[in-house]
């Protein structure tokens, strides 16, 4: 029996989103909404999808529907998702799935009083460079890790539109690339609990709109507000000791980069821009690169990935893997690390 989907928002990325349940037997698309209802026609009559609307209430009140991905700007992450699983709707929310932590607590309490799944859109969980090196470090290849480094630098790669507004956002880059490089560690570092954050954030080149020469992706919004962080760096503490250094950002003079690092007491590895394993065996160092089809972060695997993952979750026979209480870790996280920014001192994550 297939699950009906129903996509709310179709922006862009929302557009894999339909794809992969479009490729995938076990979904049926039955809906999609957005603000705009005529970009809902639109993306409807692309995907073969019989309904589109305006009105996200129509959705969630349809019988018809069995889940809902959630695709919608950041402030309405929480919102949507806690109404969707109280209309007893199963929810794939694109990440973050709150912009703080009053939002994921309540998303917490709503997953345990309806008894619906939730599961974050954290995709560089399912890309195979992320799963190669999850199955090694469960068979205890690596050891203990006690370290781990995520950088995403873009030198001029702000979107625009309402990612440059933090009433929307939430935040700039640490919320919107910072938050999927964070995740990534700390999955793989096993989820210790945090316990403390040192950050800063920087607003000192803005969004580098007079770049010329060079193609950029921008929102699909021509707004140009521009009031988040070009560049936020933060060191993350967990229980028992281990640490997560994270660098991100929008604008920087940098060289574009994408770096995921971790490291532990048998063995460490890079799993961007590449995987390789390193360790050592009988006194001499390694470098081990798995034979796989992509050695990167593969976008469109990684989705189709997750979306047969998430609908396992619908059809029940898996567990949710990226839970609310996932998403409560992270709003804590990136708060602490907003909050350590603006007061200029370490802040202490409180439980």
């Amino acid at each position: 029996m297939t699950t009906r989907i129903a996509v709310i928002g179709v922006g862009s990325i929302a557009t894999q989103h339909l794809l992969s349940y479009q490729k995938n037997p076990q979904a049926e698309l039955v809906a999609v909404c957005d603000i705009d209802r005529t970009r809902a026609k639109a993306q409807a009559d692309k995907f073969g999808v019989p309904k589109a609307t305006d009105v996200v209430d129509e959705i969630l009140a349809d019988d018809g529907v069995d889940a809902v991905s959630i695709c919608v700007p950041n402030f309405l992450h929480a919102k949507f998702a806690e109404a969707a699983l109280r209309a007893g709707k199963d929810v794939l929310v694109e990440k973050p799935m709150s912009v703080n932590v009053a939002e994921a607590e309540a998303l917490v309490q709503a997953t345990k009083e309806t008894g619906q799944a939730l599961q974050i859109g954290y995709v560089r969980r399912f890309a195979p460079n992320a799963l190669v090196t999850k199955r090694f470090l469960d068979e205890g290849e690596f050891g203990d890790i006690y370290a781990a480094r995520a950088t995403i630098i873009r030198a001029a790669g702000n979107p625009g539109g309402w990612f440059g507004d933090v009433a929307v956002s939430g935040g700039g880059p640490l919320i919107d690339l910072g938050v999927h490089i964070i995740d990534l560690c700390w999955y793989l570092m096993g989820m210790p609990a945090p316990v403390s954050v040192s950050g800063a954030t920087f607003s000192k080149l803005g969004a580098r709109d007079n770049i010329q020469h060079l193609t950029r992706y921008r929102a699909a919004s021509e707004t140009r507000v521009n009031n988040v962080e070009d560049y936020a760096t933060a060191q993350i503490r967990f229980e028992g000791g281990a640490v997560l250094d994270v660098d991100t950002s929008y604008s920087l003079h940098a060289r574009n980069s994408t770096s995921v690092k971790i490291h532990g007491s048998k063995g460490g590895a890079e799993i961007e821009p590449e995987l390789l394993m390193i360790t050592e065996r009988h006194d001499t160092l390694l470098h081990m690169q798995p034979q796989i089809d992509s050695l990167g972060f593969d976008f469109q695997v990684g989705f189709a990935n997750q979306i047969d993952h998430f609908l396992q979750i619908c059809r029940r026979e898996i567990p949710a893997d990226a839970t609310a209480e996932h998403g409560l870790e992270m709003a804590r996280m990136l708060s602490g690390i907003y909050e350590s920014a603006r007061i200029g001192s370490e802040v202490t994550i409180a439980r």
